[in-house]
């Protein structure tokens, strides 16, 4: 084995490193005095030391290659050392193990969230010296925390100003550009057939709409009519080059950050309702078992006859009446066969509550709750996943037919990492459940068998979670593996260019395999490359998705200190158990010195706590009562105390 490996670093805790070695089973440790200026998410070089009998592999990061940090962002706090007081940063990152020092700060900056660049950083064991470049506003508001937010993800809402031109020259040219569209040959024309877009009430931007006919034969021809990005926002141009930056719209509490301008996302591209609009469409003949007996790709003019929110579709389904119940009710049951046809190939329903906010006029919470998942969501999945399936899997075909390799993007999802899915297996026998696994080698049956038993029982979130964990993350490439998570042999994303540039690719490439035009080498390296990064973006993305929650959730726990609520055992530490509230889904921990009752002991391997005197045990997924005592919203915590177990 080489004596250095070059690696990403993660950092965690109070500065211990670790990089992944693939040699290794475990990953590299590195212990806080040997992580020189490594930051987490560096790409660093590691020396490896001398390999000590029973103990881990242990590194020193002897050079940083690449660094994962521009600038840093957090809140301006005063320290006391030696008799004086000086100012120094406390990063958002709490995976940032450094405090930078301020000497150029005032006490006007105190309690400022700010963002910072390192100006001198001499020795590894010393705090860098920084600078503010810029007051983004008081930690604590609203409109400062997802400021913050947004730009620790590296997201902007904000266009350049030759983006915002490019995009207002588009709009101006809309009629012309339309014309042309029709004119071409190639482009059918579905606006004679019944359409739909079926999309949260509060959405602007529609990437996707169902069109529904019968046919002579008795099946049933869908249109996944997908909004045609491609055809507007062209390779190279500065609209393009904005969105491949971007990789993706992220979604906060509060707000939307558009990959592409609103005048396109909301407008020249949405299939709107009542308008006529482009669309890059997959069209399906089914039988009556939802068999794709015929299919067709290819650009298209739609227009969309009615815009239904989920619960007016499900309302028209659940009352069998109103607009549009025939077609409805066509698709709803297309939808349940293919569904069906899903979990029984092994595809696994891990179908996760989320949660929602009311917010007043200034953004502040006064409602969370979970997310209601009606069967019309899972109608559209169901036919978005039957297009991403079907577009992927004729590339392969048409590859195959020609005997070559065709480029391609595709969403990928490998198989789980077996020692994962080992301490999942002794995670869920500990909690009493079946899960049968042969060394680290797990059917998607098995996993799909353990979602049913856990299904409406208080670990069921949490259940879900851990399993969520053990798999590996699905990405984009070129070179197709497979999607294990939904038991597809070939899968892309196809159906929403709008907000995902991964997809803008995919109708780009899916045209020139269409018209028989290749693509070389070269371009395929590229392609790649921008799959790698998309798949950073996404990541990023959801990354500050999380945390925009995060600190609502704990915003809005603030004025209900000293209140009750019923919450469920997610985690058991050596200092205390974390419990989540069951509706707004708030996690915080109850210290184990506020339990007066008794002197509890961790039992690691059995996921619980024991009484000593009493032998009370208080278990991972147990339901408890508990009552909010703290909610820090700069550290983002919550502290409870238990009032009484809840009866199971």
């Amino acid at each position: 084995m080489n004596k250095t490996h070059e690696g990403a670093i993660m950092i965690r805790g109070k500065g211990t490193g670790f990089v992944a070695h693939p040699d290794l089973e475990e990953d590299i440790v590195i212990e806080r005095e040997a992580l020189g200026f490594a930051l987490d998410g560096d790409i660093v070089e590691v020396e490896l030391k001398k390999k000590v009998p029973g103990k881990r592999q242990e590194g020193k990061v002897v050079r940083v290659v690449k660094t994962a940090h521009r600038e840093l962002i957090g809140t301006v706090k005063e320290k006391e050392e030696g008799g004086t007081n000086f100012f120094h940063l406390a990063p958002d990152n709490r995976r940032i193990h450094i405090r930078p020092r301020l000497p150029e700060a005032t006490a006007n900056d105190l309690g400022m969230k700010v963002v910072v660049d390192i100006t001198k950083w001499s020795q590894p064991n010393l705090d860098p010296l920084a600078k503010i470049t810029e007051v983004i506003g008081r930690a604590g508001d609203h409109e400062t925390e997802m400021q913050a937010i947004i730009r620790s993800g590296g997201f902007s809402k904000a266009f350049p100003e030759s983006v915002q031109q490019a995009a207002h020259e588009l709009y101006e040219r809309k009629e012309q550009i339309f014309a042309e569209a029709i004119a071409d040959p190639k482009r059918r024309d579905f606006r004679g057939v019944t359409t739909m877009t079926i999309d949260p009430a509060d959405a602007k931007d529609f990437d996707d709409a169902l069109s529904v006919q019968t046919l002579e034969n008795g099946n049933v021809e869908v249109g996944i009519h997908i909004a045609d990005v491609s055809h507007y926002v062209v390779e190279g141009e500065p609209l393009d080059l904005e969105a491949r930056e971007r990789g993706t719209s992220v979604y906060l509490v509060d707000r939307v950050i558009p990959m592409l301008p609103e005048v396109l996302s909301n407008d020249l591209c949405s299939l709107r309702p009542n308008e006529d609009r482009l669309a890059f469409s997959a069209v399906f003949e089914l039988t009556p078992e939802a068999k794709v007996a015929t299919a067709w790709y290819g650009q298209t003019i739609i227009h969309s006859d009615k815009r239904f929110a989920y619960e007016d579709a499900q309302k028209v389904l659940d009352d069998q009446s109103g607009d549009y119940l025939a077609e409805l009710n066509q698709l709803m049951t297309l939808s349940r066969l293919l569904r069906k046809k899903r979990y029984q190939s092994g595809a696994i329903a891990f179908e996760q509550p989320e949660v929602k906010f009311e917010l007043d006029e200034r953004g502040a919470p006064i409602r969370a709750y979970k997310k209601h998942r009606t069967e019309t969501m899972l109608m559209i999945e169901d036919f978005m996943l039957l297009a991403n399936r079907e577009v992927a899997t004729h590339i392969n075909q048409k590859a195959k037919s020609q005997n070559r390799e065709m480029a391609f993007v595709y969403r990928i999802h490998d198989l789980p990492n077996p020692d994962k899915i080992e301490e999942l297996t002794t995670f869920v026998h500990a909690l009493g459940y079946e899960f049968e696994a042969h060394k680290g080698v797990v059917k998607a049956t098995e996993i799909n068998k353990l979602m049913a038993a856990v299904e409406g029982k208080p670990e069921e979130n949490l259940i879900k979670t851990a399993s969520i964990r053990s798999m590996a993350k699905a990405v984009y490439s070129t070179k197709n593996i497979g999607h294990f998570g939904l038991a597809f042999k070939y899968y892309t994303h196809f159906t929403s260019p709008i907000r995902r540039y991964p997809d803008l690719m995919v109708h780009r490439m899916l045209r020139r395999h269409l018209d028989g035009s290749s693509i070389g080498q070269k371009e395929t390296a590229k392609y790649e490359q921008i799959s790698i990064q998309s798949s950073e973006r996404e990541m990023e993305a959801v990354s500050a998705e999380r945390d925009s929650i995060k600190f609502k959730q704990v915003e809005y726990m603030m004025n209900k200190v000293g209140e009750e609520f019923d919450a469920v055992i997610t985690g058991v530490a050596d200092w205390g158990i974390y419990v989540q509230d069951v509706e707004s889904m708030a996690e915080g921990m109850v210290r184990l010195a506020t339990i007066k009752s008794d002197y509890f002991e961790h039992e690691a391997s059995k996921y619980r706590i024991k009484g000593q005197r009493t032998g009370k045990i208080y278990h991972l997924g147990d339901p408890v009562r508990v009552k909010l005592v703290r909610a820090d919203k700069d550290e983002r915590q919550l502290d409870f105390e238990l009032v009484e177990e809840k009866k199971k």
